[in-house]
């Protein structure tokens, strides 16, 4: 699996009331550049503050068990877990938040409906550079009481939760979700917070729910919601729990390939354990520090392209516009196997390979369209018009320009062009098409 940095297509604002502080709130979400994170940029009297989404910026004591704090620099942003939720379900990596509250709006019914929604309005944008994610490598174990985590190694990223509530109504729920932006939208974004009706005046005495009511929240009692109150689903409950799961998670600050399963555990729990992971050595889809992070690196193209030595044969990605264009290079030196015999005394590269190292530079444009990249191959079905320049040698580094000409269901036709320097060497029509392994 290989995520794309994405950030919203264009900004858009939102206006309402904290659910905790009860305060009117504008909030704005803003495209931001590459390797930026999400980013909360607070206006008050004193001006503005940036506070990164990261579990750092959490303070010891900014989980109160119904919601997750940031603060930096003496100001705090509360109740963030729902709309990271939002951005995280649908892959937002990058984005600017600017807020002149201490708190989001409430969404309108509770949930990270109306955040999605306003993504949606925005439009996203695929960045064109992979993300840099964390690998679960081996099994933690996070426990506090009740609560218990445990985190394993997965080829996805996988939430679990677990509930069991003294009232009849909720009772024991599980569920368990792979994270995927339809998957989100369709069994999660929706759900609601919740709160036993006893509780309600505990809260309002430690300032918090101060913009709650029974649109913005469901309110349980002996087995029975508040008069008027649905659900939408019957374990309901436990999808606002995995929701909120992902929204404190997020804070980890980028994807995670494992499988996370919580059980009775809250917002305080959810940190604690992102905090474990923050702390531990990252396992990162590189294997080393990117020199240049706004290209795909070695360990990112091996990551969706199944060839391997001697036939890996492109050695960066330096653009990607998803469906549209890619430009790779190939470093050609006088150790490739090939030049052994073409020719011994006058090394000259293959045509035959030029284009195919062309082809696997457009077969990354191309795996680069599916969900499940892993299972999958690319097959040549054809190659037309193919001209060859100049010859390549030891010592040159070819530069590939391909253009999607046509992209329907598996089958693509691209136009690719192999340059050294300024001078074209080599250009040809490819035709190919995406089988399972």
């Amino acid at each position: 699996m290989v995520w794309l940095q994405k950030t919203v297509a264009e900004a858009v604002s939102q206006t309402g009331i904290g659910l905790h502080t009860g305060q009117q709130t504008h909030m704005k979400l803003v495209p931001a550049p590459i390797n930026t994170g999400i980013v909360f940029r607070v206006t008050n009297g004193d001006g503005r503050t940036e506070i990164p989404a990261r579990v750092e910026y959490v303070p010891a004591d900014g989980t109160s068990g119904r919601n997750t704090t940031l603060a930096h620099d003496g100001v705090e942003i509360h109740t963030v877990e729902h709309l990271l939720a939002a951005l995280s379900g649908v892959g937002v990596t990058n984005c600017y938040v600017e807020i002149d509250g201490a708190e989001p709006p409430v969404s309108a019914c509770g949930s990270a409906l109306p955040y999605l929604e306003l993504i949606d309005q925005a439009g996203l944008r695929e960045q064109g550079v992979p993300a840099t994610y964390y690998k679960i490598g081996e099994p933690i174990h996070f426990q506090h009481g009740d609560v218990e985590i445990t985190v394993e190694p997965d080829e996805d990223f996988r939430l679990s939760f677990e509930i069991d509530y003294d009232d009849p109504l909720i009772g024991r729920q599980a569920l368990s979700f792979t994270v995927e932006p339809e998957a989100f939208r369709r069994e999660i974004a929706a759900a609601r917070t919740f709160v036993m009706r006893e509780d309600i005046g505990r809260l309002r005495e430690l300032g918090l729910a101060q913009g709650g009511s029974l649109d913005n929240a469901l309110v349980v009692e002996d087995g029975r919601l508040m008069a008027g109150q649905e659900l939408r689903w019957p374990d309901e409950f436990v999808r606002h729990k995995i929701l909120d799961l992902l929204g404190d998670v997020s804070l980890l600050g980028m994807p995670i390939k494992g499988h996370i399963h919580a059980r009775r555990s809250g917002h305080e729990g959810n940190v604690a354990m992102t905090r474990m992971l923050a702390r531990k050595e990252r396992k990162m889809a590189r294997i080393y520090p990117q020199r240049e992070p706004e290209s795909w690196d070695i360990a990112s193209i091996m990551d969706i392209m199944p060839h391997r030595y001697p036939f890996l044969l492109v050695d960066r990605i330096l653009e990607l516009e998803p469906s549209k264009r890619v430009v790779g290079i190939k470093n050609v030196t006088i150790n490739e196997p090939f030049f052994q015999g073409h020719f011994p005394g006058h090394p000259i590269m293959p045509a035959v390979l030029i284009i195919e190292a062309m082809a696997q530079t457009g077969g990354v444009l191309l795996l680069n369209s599916v969900e499940d990249c892993a299972g999958k191959l690319v097959y040549f079905s054809g190659i037309d018009q193919a001209r060859f320049r100049q010859p390549v040698i030891p010592g040159d580094q070819l530069r590939f320009e391909l253009e999607m000409v046509k992209l329907r269901g598996s089958v693509c036709k691209m136009r690719g062009v192999a340059y050294v320097g300024e001078m074209k060497v080599a250009e040809a029509d490819l035709m190919s098409s995406i089988v399972d392994r």
